[in-house]
Order: C-alpha cells, then sequence, then structure tokens
C-alpha cells in the first residue's frame, strides 16, 4: 500500500486553524497565475480554464444556435470606410445592437478577405454613444493621451474607425443596458423579489432560478459576444482567419473571455483588465465558478499561443510588469510563440484606452495580420457620427421596420422570457442524456453532465503526501481500537476531524459513515446497530465531521452559508447599488459549503486509500439522511476508489433549498439533473439505495442499466450492514 499519510501524536483543535474560516476571496485581493504544472501539461489546463467559463457562464453546453436573424441598415459613406447599423438575435428575441465598420477599398495583404474584428466596449458611459465632453476631451490632448479632438470625445469610435482604415470589417457592438440595447433597462442589478421565482418564466437574471441553472448577465454578454462572431463570420468578404477582438476595461473582460471559450478568435488585445489585482467588478464580468483557482492572468493565458497584446495603466494594472505579466511572457516562450506575446506599461495615463495604447493595437494588428503597414501607424482625424446617426432603432416611430422594442419587448417580461428560454434549451439538451437509449447516450451524459459536477466540485483525490493524521486519542475495548484525530490536508490548509473504530482482526473493509451530526449519529439505535454489525464482520468504520456541520457549529447555523451574501464591497442599501448582493460575487471565488463538504469527503477517501499501515481492499461511503447529496457527489468524483455507496436521499433535492444562502446551494446544480443525476452517474459503481424511493429507482434503473450495470444498483429499507 502506499505511504506517505503520516500518524502523529500532536494533539490540535478540530477545525482551529482550517483555512475555510478564513475572509471569502472576491473582487479585490491578489489573484495570482496558476500554471498547473510544466508547459507540457498547458493545454490540459487551458482546457479546464475554457470549461470553467462555459460551466460558469451557462454555456456548456452551449445554447442552440437560433437564426440570427440579422438586419444591417442606414449604410452612411465616409472617409476611407462606411458605417452601418446592425442588429440580430442572440437569443429568440434578444437582440444585439451595434455598428459595422466597413474598408472601402480592397482587402489588405496578408490573407483571403478583409481581417474581422469585434469590438466590445467597456463601461464608459452610454457606451458606443459616449462623449467625454470638450473639457475632458481638451485635457487629454494636453497630457497627449489624445491627438484629435473627434478620438478624444470617443475613443471607441476612433478605433473602429482606424482598423475599418486599416482594411478590417469592424463590428462595434453594446453591452446589455448601454446604448440601443435597451431591453434591459439597466446594465447590471441584483436579486429582485418581483424577478425570483421558481417556475419557468417567473424568474430574471441575478436571483436564486438563475442561479441553479447558470444564468448570468456575464453568461448573457459572452453568448452576445459568441454569436456576434458568428454573424461577422457570414459577412461576405470576411477572412476566417483573421478574427480579432479587442476592447478595454470591461471590453477587454469580454475580449480574453471570448477568446478563450471560442479558437476561431485568431489574436486578442485587451486593454487595461488582465491583472492579478481588481478582477473587474460588474456584474457582466463575474460569473458561477470562474475564478475559483484562476483569475484573469489564468484567463488571458488560455488563448496561448495564439497573438494577444496587453496594456497597462495607472490603475488595478500598474503593477502587471511585475505581477502577471513574468508567468504570460513565460508561457508564450516555453510554447515557443514568445513573438506573439507582447505588453506595453504605459501606467502614466489612467484608466484608458487612448491613442497611444490604440497605436500599440494597430501595430500588434499589422504585424500578426500580415497588413505590412509601417510603424508607428497613426490615426488620422475622422468625422465624429453622434448618436442620433448611430442608433440602430428609428427616431419617433419611424421606418417601422427598425422600430424599438416596447412592451413585453423589454424590461421584467423580456427578461423573464430570456431565461426561460435559455432552460428551456438547457433542459432539451441534457434532460434526455439522463435517460439514456444506450451505452453511447450513456457515455455522453458523463461526459457532458458528470464533466460539469466534476469541474463544479472542483477536486480530484489528494495525494498521500499531502495528507497528515494527527492523533488525539486512542484506546482499546473489546477488541476494537478506538481513535479521534484530525486529519489535515496540507496544501488547502483544511481539516477534517475523525472517529476511527478498527476492529482486530480486521477484514480489510473500510465503512465511511457520514452524516451531518458526525461521530453523534453513533447513538441512534439504527445507526449504533449497523456500525456494530460491521465491526462484528471485520469491518473498520471512520466517521468524519464534515465542514460547518454539527460539530463545529449551533444546530441553527448548519443550514446557513452566511458568507453567501454581499460580497462586493460598498453600500447596498440603495436601489441602485443592489447588483452588489449578486451571487456572483460569492460563488463566483468560492466553494460552496455543499462542495466545502465534497471535499471532505474526498480527503477521507484519499486518507483511508492512502494509509501507510493499512492493507485497503473495499472502501464503503454510507450516507445517512441529510448527508446521501454529498455522498453521491463524492462517489461521482472519487468513481471506482469508493467500492460502494449506500445512500439514504431523505427526499433531498438542490431544487428545494431555501435560497442562495443556504448551504447546500450550489449554483448549477438543478440544471445538470439535481441528486437524480448525481446518483445515476456513480454507474457502472455499485450503488445501494435506502429507504423508500421507489420513482428515483425506478429512472436509476434506465441508467445502471443502459451502462451494463443493472446488477450494480440495489436497494434496501434502511441502514444495514
Amino acid at each position: 500500500m502506499a505511504t506517505g499519510a503520516a500518524v502523529v501524536g500532536t494533539a490540535v483543535a478540530a477545525d482551529s486553524t482550517d483555512s475555510r474560516w478564513s475572509e471569502p476571496r472576491q473582487v479585490n485581493g491578489h489573484h495570482p497565475f496558476r500554471s498547473g504544472g510544466p508547459v507540457e501539461t498547458w493545454p490540459e489546463r487551458a482546457d479546464a480554464i475554457r470549461e470553467r467559463i462555459q460551466i460558469g457562464s451557462g454555456l456548456w453546453p452551449l445554447p442552440e444556435r437560433t437564426p440570427l436573424n440579422a438586419v444591417i441598415h442606414g449604410k452612411v459613406e465616409m472617409d476611407g470606410y462606411t458605417v452601418e447599423k446592425v442588429r440580430f438575435e442572440s437569443f429568440p428575441g434578444h437582440y444585439v445592437t451595434g455598428n459595422l465598420y466597413r474598408p472601402t477599398g480592397p482587402p489588405p495583404r496578408g490573407g483571403s478577405g478583409h481581417p474581422l474584428v469585434l469590438s466590445p466596449h467597456g463601461h464608459w458611459s452610454n457606451g458606443r454613444f459616449h462623449d467625454a465632453g470638450i473639457g475632458r476631451a481638451r485635457r487629454d490632448i494636453a497630457i497627449g493621451a489624445e491627438r484629435f479632438v473627434n478620438a478624444a470625445l470617443n475613443a471607441q469610435q476612433a478605433r473602429a474607425v482606424q482598423l475599418a482604415r486599416m482594411g478590417c470589417l469592424v463590428l462595434h457592438y453594446d453591452m446589455p443596458g448601454y446604448a440601443d440595447s435597451i431591453q434591459f433597462p439597466s446594465h447590471r442589478d441584483g436579486p429582485r423579489e418581483g424577478l425570483d421565482g421558481r417556475e419557468p418564466g417567473s424568474w430574471g437574471l441575478e436571483g436564486f432560478s438563475a442561479a441553479a441553472w447558470l444564468q448570468s448577465r456575464f453568461g448573457l454578454q459572452t453568448w452576445n459576444s459568441v454569436r456576434a462572431l458568428d454573424f461577422m463570420l457570414e459577412l461576405e468578404g470576411g477572412d476566417p482567419d483573421r478574427v480579432l477582438v479587442t476592447g478595454g476595461s470591461g471590453g477587454a473582460t469580454q475580449t480574453m473571455i471570448l477568446a478563450a471559450i471560442d479558437e476561431r478568435v485568431t489574436a486578442l488585445f485587451p486593454a487595461v483588465m488582465v491583472s492579478t489585482d481588481m478582477q473587474g467588478g460588474c456584474t457582466c464580468e463575474n460569473t458561477f465558478f470562474l475564478r475559483i483557482e484562476q483569475g484573469n492572468i489564468d484567463i488571458a493565458a488560455a488563448a496561448a499561443p495564439r497573438p494577444q497584446g496587453l496594456t497597462a495603466a495607472d490603475d488595478w494594472t500598474r503593477e502587471l510588469r511585475t505581477s502577471g505579466y513574468p508567468d504570460l511572457r513565460g508561457l508564450y516562450d516555453g510554447l515557443d510563440a514568445g513573438g506573439s506575446f507582447e505588453a506595453h506599461f504605459d501606467t502614466h495615463f489612467g484608466h484608458n484606452f487612448n491613442h497611444v495604447s490604440r497605436t500599440h493595437l494597430y501595430g500588434f494588428v499589422s504585424r500578426h495580420f500580415g497588413l505590412g503597414l509601417e510603424e508607428p501607424v497613426l490615426e488620422e482625424d475622422f468625422e465624429l457620427l453622434t448618436a442620433d446617426q448611430l442608433t440602430v432603432w428609428s427616431a419617433n416611430g419611424h421606418q417601422a421596420d427598425h422600430a424599438r422594442p416596447a412592451g413585453d419587448e423589454v424590461g421584467e417580461p423580456h427578461e423573464r422570457e430570456l431565461c426561460r428560454w435559455w432552460m428551456e434549451d438547457a433542459r432539451r439538451q441534457l434532460e434526455p442524456l439522463l435517460e439514456p437509449a444506450g451505452a453511447a447516450e450513456a457515455e455522453e451524459a458523463d461526459r457532458l453532465i458528470g464533466g460539469a459536477w466534476r469541474r463544479i466540485i472542483d477536486r480530484a483525490l489528494p495525494a498521500a503526501d499531502d495528507l497528515e493524521f494527527e492523533l488525539t486519542a486512542k484506546s482499546e475495548h473489546d477488541h476494537v481500537i478506538h481513535m479521534s484525530g484530525v486529519l489535515q490536508l496540507k496544501p488547502h490548509g483544511e481539516q477534517v476531524p475523525l472517529t476511527i473504530h478498527h476492529p482486530q482482526p480486521w477484514n480489510g473493509r473500510v465503512v465511511v459513515l457520514t452524516s451531518p451530526d458526525g461521530a453523534a449519529a453513533l447513538t441512534e439505535p439504527e445507526t449504533e446497530a449497523a456500525v456494530a454489525g460491521w465491526l462484528a464482520d471485520g469491518a473498520a468504520v471512520v466517521v468524519p465531521e464534515l465542514f460547518a456541520t454539527a460539530s463545529a457549529l449551533p444546530e441553527e447555523q448548519t443550514d446557513l452559508n452566511p458568507m453567501a451574501g454581499a460580497q462586493y464591497p460598498g453600500n447596498t442599501e440603495r436601489p441602485e447599488d443592489r447588483w452588489r448582493l449578486s451571487p456572483v460575487y460569492y460563488y463566483g471565488y468560492n466553494h460552496s459549503r455543499f462542495s466545502q463538504r465534497v471535499h471532505d469527503l474526498l480527503t477521507v477517501t484519499a486518507f483511508v486509500r492512502t494509509h501507510p499501515e493499512w492493507e485497503v481492499e473495499h472502501v464503503t461511503l454510507v450516507g445517512l439522511p441529510g448527508a446521501g447529496h454529498w455522498c453521491a457527489a463524492a462517489r461521482v468524483v472519487a468513481g471506482a476508489d469508493i467500492d460502494h455507496a449506500m445512500i439514504d436521499p431523505a427526499g433531498f433535492s438542490f431544487a428545494g433549498v431555501e435560497s442562495f444562502e443556504h448551504a447546500d446551494f450550489l449554483p448549477g446544480a438543478v440544471k445538470y439533473g439535481d441528486l437524480p443525476a448525481l446518483l445515476a452517474l456513480s454507474a457502472p459503481h455499485p450503488l445501494t439505495l435506502m429507504g423508500e424511493h421507489q420513482e428515483l429507482l425506478d429512472r436509476l434503473t434506465k441508467f445502471f442499466t443502459a451502462r451494463a450495470a443493472a446488477e450494480a444498483l440495489r436497494h434496501q429499507d434502511g441502514l444495514a450492514p
């Protein structure tokens, strides 16, 4: 048997230094790069980052690519380019709006057509309709941030114009709640009582059901970007091998996110966002699981070795040169792609995508798209178009074909309908996989649904060298050695108090008995009788006290996660600040209490399997009422390392928990099949369902039969050895 879980005699207080009692991680703080190992393993690490983004965004699997129903109109002839008005549907009935800038000349050298550029904007007021004001424009010219008044008034329009003059097709598109994206009256919002129902069509973004189905403003914006890329690739005359995404601030967040999940993007240039510091404050920049064990440096790195350029300023990116940049430089160099990565540290300017930064961008585009332009590529002045000239909607009801959305197409009715369609699309794709017709469908369920659960839980069985058991008490009675102590998972600073009953002689079998009450459950008559039976048969019994359960907290607090509320710093009392209450700010940076308890079970399983003095032949994981759902999830992750699972579901469902502040709340659990899916994914490994659950048993039988493991599914009325 493998060695490494050392038994030492120093006593410690249970949970006294468990890292999970510390303050939760949040937007601010230090978010270092995590390479995941040597550069040869980077593709695997990049896949993990990509999957985490897609799952947390509600895009695993991707929604159906419904018809775009694109409308392009209102062409305006300009100096060297044209500007058109664009709208298309990312979801049925939900419009993405923007302007399309086309060069009037032939495609530039270096490819099969015009390079394609997606230009998401950041949080500058009014988005693509931004007007900095003449006073600010003059100040920017005076300090060398801009060269021309028009560019200083609207730097985003200046960027689109220059890229079009360089021969690119450019889509400058709106974030929800900005400019022409009027179906969402505000760009960001928080939980709202009128949008927090449990039935389809009764909820909007930010509440319980949205989180249960992994729906968020971040996910909506990201899907808008994916569909924007679909739109651009359908344009005549574009070059699909030269596709750039570039934006600043919140637009840079979308830039690196889209590049991470969509390999059709061939180059990216995120400005003033990639940093180990503040990760992006808006709800459009945060979603579930997004920055657990990763941050913006990791997300930007997921695009490697594709060409990437960064800029830094006197903001949260000011330390990029020494924190983050060396990691990205090392990765690109290690992938033999050092020439494809660059960063510019113009930290004498404040937060910006100004002329200096844009000039870096234009040189980057010319070099990596083979345009052959002499550097520095400098902007020329242009005619600034106003919001009235750029808007895709007709004014005062004129041009009925371009009338502004109204009625149920905007506001809360629209938000409810979008969430309903998004949910039903996921259900159409996922539910059939849990009633598979055969082995192929069952394998796909394990890949897609099981893969999501494993990524959400985000913990494999620890290595033996990462474990240490600190024995605090030991006695022997009636040929049974009784031990207690604390199991340490050293890399994570986590602790699991254990009670161990080891019979003499021992038959090589271990039962891990799990209850919300920990060792106190052994006083229940049925449990006491079962444990006595196991010990009489020669099996050892290990009883963990899982994190934040009855052994560590007053009973009335074990069903709560008080940390899951407001995690974005600042006032939450004013209605306009309620977005700070969004659950993405806790669950985007921290594991749920549910996952933390599953982690403990995986730690205990690894301890049992790798104990230096035990020759373990068989491990049974038992989930008593109230613990069955934790055990079901641990089994999905551990697989055959848990030989047999005995689980009493006790009527639990993730859909039935009270709120996203409940200790058993887990984002996405309802989407990915709730507890029945976890139990089904035990197949083909043996599973005993305890209690009266005939309907559930019938469902599980179908799945186990499809995995050619019908005999592995068993049923018994209650707990028995």
